[in-house]
């Protein structure tokens, strides 16, 4: 038996409370006014333009000064204005369109540019096109500090938050890496000032992006980001975008505050619902046991769903993942995207129609960007595939293949009924476009790739209105903006056998992404299963074996109580650390309701059995309710208490988890 107490603080282990009254993060008015203030000086016709280009030798800002300027706004809705730009130059026919969205309800602001030729000729050498350029004075005394993170390169460290001091001289470069926008780096940037103030920048592209931040001898810095390479010319009638960039100010509080903001600004307005609801909570069931699907049959599906609910137990969705077409069992043989006649004669409709009799949703893998040698893709249309060694990437670029992708994919949806689209991409792409690049080319392919599979999503979706799709992509590398708008991650990363790296994963994502899928598991181990609650659970068990799941039940159960808090603000207990030795935990908060969890957890080479936790975001003079998942009972406590001195846990074993929720009385 573990026990629960209020006692002081350890130093060093908690965040501090900058605001302890303040229990609902919410926007302020001064928040709202420096993205009034920044929006006025940018996003007008002015010289202060936040994005930069040279068009045929010459910089954007002599340029764009001196060319004739049209400008429009359109509400899109109650708390939306679209503000579109448009500057057109005499001499060749340039067109520049730079469409943004001011929020009312946050202090965010966003941009894409669009260039187009409305010339008879080729454009003069467009190059160096930076989608944010902006100058910044940091005022008083103190320093630049770049809060940023690990993408998910398939490592322990995936999503590990990092700090950057941007001194004097200082350069710091952060980018996406081989075409895949998150398999380094996220694209997703807090940049905190002197005086509690900053600003988040986020980057929509799902291709190769990169960012500079250059500090000068004085108070200034530079931040430039854009797609890495782009040196071209534009045909007649030809148009091209830039990635999409988003701003959000904060002042007051800290930067975790500002995360909270951006999270709540995420669910509100880039979430994508499918049927216009926010994407449900959901813990799926599978027969990955089965070396992916690619011994998977109509009959063996059958039996693992008919073993799930003979134990009692019916998945919100079945996962149908990697194989399932013909590939001579290897499921990387990809590009013949029909199930496999003899595994499954009569189409996988059988086997969604069994899951919809007994009330579970299908999700289905697809991977239609990667194309091997041997498939019907290669054999019929290999002028549509982007070749390297022995495998191609599918040009979404090429009209003629984003036709046929979409239609086919749409058939297959219709007639496999699923409920669930996942895409998955497993090879680097970057090397793709630029091979395909002419020298006075460079970045088109890429640009024309991104803009296609953008499209590509949203006319499925168009299609599908109730489709959930999920943004898989090696396992958490595309994460961009845009790309997180279409889809969910639900495998975020491909590291997900280590419950300290699954750990740290959640530490790092939900600072950035509020809603995000569990790694696969095996086990029904409380420690394991708690390190891997998030709104979507998953376990890979056998249920024809004995014994499996035997806990699983009250594993179930606790999730399902978990999981709603994970909408609410995400607050970090304890500084970020992999190390074996040492606690980790952190809060979900909703302080509309009144109620939340803290999750902690005592790795396995930990020493101390104990830890108090500084909660956040509470009322100081409220009571509120503590029930422990592992310790019958409840207590009430004020909240000044659980703030201050705080909330110790005590966990006696190593490798261990304490699960605690508190409501407001």
């Amino acid at each position: 038996m573990r026990t629960l107490l209020l006692t002081i603080a350890v130093g060093g282990l908690a965040v501090s409370v900058t605001d302890p009254v303040a229990g609902v993060v919410s926007v302020t008015r001064e928040e709202l006014a420096a993205r009034d203030r920044w929006a006025e000086a940018h996003l007008g016709s002015g010289r202060q333009l936040p994005f930069s280009f040279t068009y045929g030798g010459r910089s954007s800002t002599a340029l764009l000064a001196k060319w004739p300027v049209q400008q429009r706004a359109e509400p899109l809705d109650g708390q939306r204005t679209r503000h579109t730009t448009t500057w057109t130059d005499p001499d060749t026919g340039l067109v520049v369109r730079r469409v943004s969205v001011e929020y009312r309800d946050f202090p965010t602001v966003e941009w894409t540019v669009y260039f187009r030729n409305d010339g008879a000729a080729h454009t003069p050498i467009i190059e160096d096109i930076q989608a944010l350029d902006v100058s910044l004075d940091r005022g008083e005394a103190g320093e630049y500090l770049l809060h940023h993170a690990v993408g998910s390169p398939c490592a322990p460290q995936d999503y590990q938050p990092l700090e950057t001091v941007l001194g004097p001289g200082a350069v710091k470069r952060v980018a996406g890496a081989d075409g895949r926008p998150t398999s380094s780096d996220l694209c997703h940037f807090n940049l905190e000032l002197p005086g509690r103030r900053g600003m988040i920048v986020a980057v929509g592209w799902p291709g190769q992006w990169a960012s500079e931040w250059v500090r000068d001898a004085h108070r200034g810095l530079r931040v430039r980001v854009g797609q890495e390479l782009t040196h071209f010319r534009l045909l007649p009638g030809e148009e091209v975008r830039t990635p999409l960039m988003a701003l959000q100010f904060w002042q007051g509080g800290d930067w975790l505050r500002a995360q909270n903001i951006w999270r709540r600004w995420f669910i509100a307005h880039n979430l994508h619902r499918p049927g216009g609801k926010l994407p449900p909570a959901q813990w799926c069931g599978a027969s990955l046991t089965t070396n992916m699907m690619v011994d998977a049959t109509e009959e063996n599906q059958k039996e693992y769903i008919d073993a799930y609910l003979a134990r009692g137990f019916r998945p919100d969705f079945w996962w149908m993942d990697a194989g399932w077409y013909p590939c001579h069992g290897d499921w990387t043989h990809t590009g013949t995207w029909e199930p496999d006649p003899a595994r499954f004669p009569k189409g996988l409709r059988p086997v969604t129609d069994y899951l919809h009799e007994r009330g579970i949703r299908s999700i289905l893998w697809f991977e239609p960007e990667r194309v091997r040698r041997g498939t019907w893709l290669a054999d019929k249309h290999p002028e549509w595939v982007l070749w390297g060694d022995g495998q191609g990437l599918l040009d979404l670029g090429n009209p003629a293949a984003w036709e046929w992708l979409v239609d086919h994919v749409d058939r297959l949806i219709v007639d496999a009924n699923v409920d669930i689209y996942r895409q998955d991409l497993n090879i680097d792409t970057l090397w793709y476009w630029r091979s395909n690049d002419a020298p006075d080319r460079q970045g088109i392919t890429e640009i024309r790739h991104v803009t296609g599979l953008l499209a590509y999503w949203d006319e499925l979706l168009r299609r599908h209105p109730s489709l959930l799709y999920d943004n898989c992509a090696g396992g958490g590398r595309r994460n961009d903006l845009e790309s997180m708008r279409r889809g969910v991650p639900y495998t975020k990363s491909d590291y997900a056998d280590d419950p300290v790296a699954v750990q740290g994963q959640t530490y790092g994502i939900s600072m950035r992404i509020p809603y995000f899928a569990a790694t696969w598991g095996s086990s029904d181990d409380p420690y394991l299963c708690r390190s891997r609650m998030a709104h979507v659970f998953g376990e890979c068990l056998d249920p024809r074996v004995e014994g499996h799941l035997s806990a699983f039940p009250e594993r179930l159960q606790e999730w399902r109580r978990t999981v709603r808090c994970y909408w609410g603000d995400f607050w970090p207990l304890t500084p970020y650390s992999l190390d074996n030795g040492e606690w980790i935990a952190w809060q979900f908060d909703l302080p509309e309701e009144g109620e939340g969890v803290i999750q902690a957890f005592r790795r396995a080479e930990c020493p101390s059995d104990s830890l108090t936790l500084r909660l956040r975001g509470l009322d100081p003079y409220r009571r509120y309710v503590l029930d422990d998942a592992d310790i019958p009972g409840e207590r009430e406590v004020l909240g000044r208490d659980l703030m201050e001195p705080g909330l110790t846990v005590t966990l006696p074993k190593p490798s261990s988890a304490a699960l605690v929720f508190y409501r407001r009385k």
